[in-house]
């Protein structure tokens, strides 16, 4: 089970400019025209926050926050409206200066979500596609392990060309002392058609995340999982978690994201999961709906057998 409570977030998009070109972006083609969160709407939720205590933590996000010079004002000002904890979500390239991980931490930031593509320099730099970027990362992560009271929860993209790297991952990422928890999101394109054919046939990705939650849970590190049918998940079904804190973000991007057709779903009818988000139209279309495979889960958890 996951370490963080995402109901007592809230997150905030503020920035949508990034210096990676990874190819699983899910919105690299609306990054141009997607407006940040504003002063305005940021000071709104601070004095939300400082009147009514509504969350314990806030989340400073975008397509890389790290691009705002401001953002360790950002952090002061969040922990001035009493939220307990600030984190940045963040490709981690820049915290390779220790002096800015420091400054981070001293202006209130104890909380780093960090993008890991791959398990080594030349599968991570190949996703990213900018040289250096995994080396820089993670010495960014050997930095916070350094730095007393924070905490590190890192984010891989589960895709074609990933999820066979799931549990050499989670070996590259041990020595990290700093890291809570791993997740784990398999990929949606963010459109009705896989495009780029980075979709992976969830039963080939399954034996992978099944390993790396193996590994995981031999180093004390907690995992969730995102977007894979409960299903299919046997015993790690108890990861999968699909909630989300609250977002505030540009409305457009709600259109884009709804284009996905979440819970597609052959036994949808029957099956009384609580956390599954089924199949993707662009799954569907390139995989097939799987009827012979999704199973409904029932309402005492049990799920059915397989037809043959």
């Amino acid at each position: 089970m996951g370490r963080y409570d995402h109901s007592r977030y809230v997150s905030l998009t503020m920035e949508f400019r990034c210096n990676l070109r990874c190819v699983h972006c899910m919105i690299e083609g609306t990054m141009d025209r997607l407006t940040p969160v504003s002063d305005e709407q940021f000071e709104g939720v601070l004095a939300i926050n400082r009147s009514e205590r509504r969350w314990a933590g806030l989340i400073l996000t975008g397509s890389e926050i790290t691009l705002r010079r401001d953002l360790p004002e950002l952090a002061r000002k969040a922990r001035a409206a009493g939220f307990e904890h600030v984190r940045i979500q963040t490709h981690g390239m820049h915290l390779a200066r220790g002096s800015y991980a420091q400054e981070l931490v001293d202006a209130g930031v104890d909380e780093f979500f960090v993008s890991v593509a791959g398990a080594d320099a030349a599968t991570h730099d190949e996703i990213t596609c900018i040289p250096n970027s995994f080396a820089k990362m993670m010495r960014g992560l050997e930095i916070l392990s350094d730095i007393p009271g924070t905490a590190v929860i890192t984010n891989t993209v589960v895709t074609e060309r990933s999820y066979r790297l799931l549990p050499a991952v989670v070996d590259a990422l041990t020595p990290v002392g700093a890291l809570t928890q791993m997740e784990f999101w398999h990929y949606f394109p963010m459109t009705e058609h896989d495009d780029k054919a980075l979709l992976a046939d969830y039963r080939r990705i399954v034996p992978y995340l099944a390993e790396a939650c193996r590994r995981a849970d031999d180093r004390g590190i907690a995992v969730e999982i995102k977007n894979v049918p409960e299903c299919l998940l046997g015993r790690d079904a108890h990861r999968l978690e699909n909630g989300q804190p609250q977002l505030v973000i540009d409305t457009d991007f709600w259109v884009e994201f709804d284009r996905n057709g979440f819970y597609q779903c052959p036994h949808r009818q029957q099956c009384r999961s609580k956390q599954c988000l089924g199949l993707t139209s662009a799954y569907v279309e390139r995989f097939g709906d799987h009827k012979d495979v999704l199973q409904p889960i029932l309402a005492d958890g049990r799920i059915l057998a397989p037809t043959s």
